[in-house]
C-alpha cells in the first residue's frame, strides 16, 4: 500500500493541484489529508479536489478546519474562519465537522502509522524538531503506534521519540522551509519518504491574492515566496510552546 500525506494546504489551490499531479502522489493508494485544508484562499475549491478522489482519502481535522466549523467571534482568525465558512457553505461544513482527531493505517513494512494534526490527542500542541524527548513523549501520551505522523508547525522532519518514529509531512501550502514548494510525505512499503513539489508560487500568489481571504498577506505571501526558514519557523513554534 502507498499512502500521500498532505497536510496544511490552507486553501492553496494551486499547490494541492501540482502535488496531485506529482506522479509520486498520483499513484497513492490512500491520499491522508492530515488537517487545516478549508481556512485559505480557495477552501471549498480544496475540499472538492480531495473528495473527488472518492475513498481514496482520508481526512484528519485540524484546529483551523475546526475554527471553520465553529467560527469562532473576534480576532483575526476568527474572521479567516468565518470567511472560509460562508465560502464552503453549509454542507461542505457539515462534513468537516465529522473529520476525527486520527486516522490510523497500517503500512507494510513501517507497521501502524497514526495520522493527527499536532498529537493525538489534540489539535493544538506543538511538537518540533527540537522539541526536548521528554516533552513530545508526554505530549504523545499513550500512542503505541509505530509512526506517527504530524503537521501543525509546517516545518519537515523525521526523528525518534522513544520507541515512536514522529513525523512531520510539512506543509502543501504554506511550507516553512526557505522556499514556497510544497512539501509533503510518502509511505509504501519500507520506506517514508518527506517530499517537495515545485510550482508556479508567483503565479500561485496572483490567482490567490485575488480571492479576498482576510490573512493573504500575513499568511502566504512570505511562505510562498521563501522568506520564513524553517530554523525560524522552528524557534519561533518552541518559543510559544505550552502558552
Amino acid at each position: 500500500m502507498k499512502v500521500a500525506a498532505l497536510y496544511d494546504v490552507h486553501g492553496n489551490l494551486p499547490a494541492l493541484e501540482a502535488v496531485l499531479a506529482d506522479p509520486r502522489c498520483a499513484d497513492a493508494d490512500v491520499v491522508v489529508c492530515g488537517g487545516d485544508l478549508v481556512v485559505g484562499p480557495r477552501p471549498a475549491e480544496c475540499l472538492d479536489a480531495l473528495e473527488a478522489l472518492g475513498g481514496r482519502t482520508r481526512f484528519v481535522i485540524g484546529n483551523c478546519d475546526r475554527e471553520a466549523v465553529e467560527t469562532p467571534d473576534g480576532g483575526e482568525l476568527g474572521a479567516a474562519a468565518q470567511w472560509s465558512n460562508e465560502r464552503l457553505g453549509p454542507d461542505r461544513v457539515g462534513r468537516v465537522a465529522r473529520w476525527r482527531l486520527t486516522v490510523e493505517l497500517s503500512v507494510p513494512g513501517l507497521g501502524r502509522v497514526l495520522f493527527c494534526h499536532a498529537t493525538p490527542s489534540s489539535d493544538l500542541p506543538i511538537l518540533t524538531r527540537i522539541t526536548p524527548e521528554e516533552d513530545a513523549l508526554a505530549a504523545l501520551g499513550d500512542v503505541d503506534a509505530d509512526v506517527v505522523v504530524c503537521g501543525h508547525t509546517h516545518v519537515q522532519y523525521d526523528r525518534r521519540v522513544g520507541s515512536t518514529r514522529l513525523v512531520n509531512a510539512g506543509s502543501v501550502g504554506m511550507p516553512y522551509e526557505g522556499s514556497g514548494d510544497a512539501r509533503w510525505a510518502v509511505l509504501a512499503d519500507d520506506r517514508l519518504e518527506l517530499l517537495t513539489t515545485a510550482y508556479d508560487t508567483e503565479a500561485a500568489l496572483e490567482t490567490l491574492g485575488r480571492a479576498g481571504f482576510p490573512l493573504f498577506e500575513r499568511w502566504l505571501v512570505d511562505s510562498l515566496r521563501g522568506e520564513v526558514s524553517a530554523e525560524e519557523a522552528t524557534a519561533s513554534f518552541e518559543s510559544r510552546r505550552g502558552t
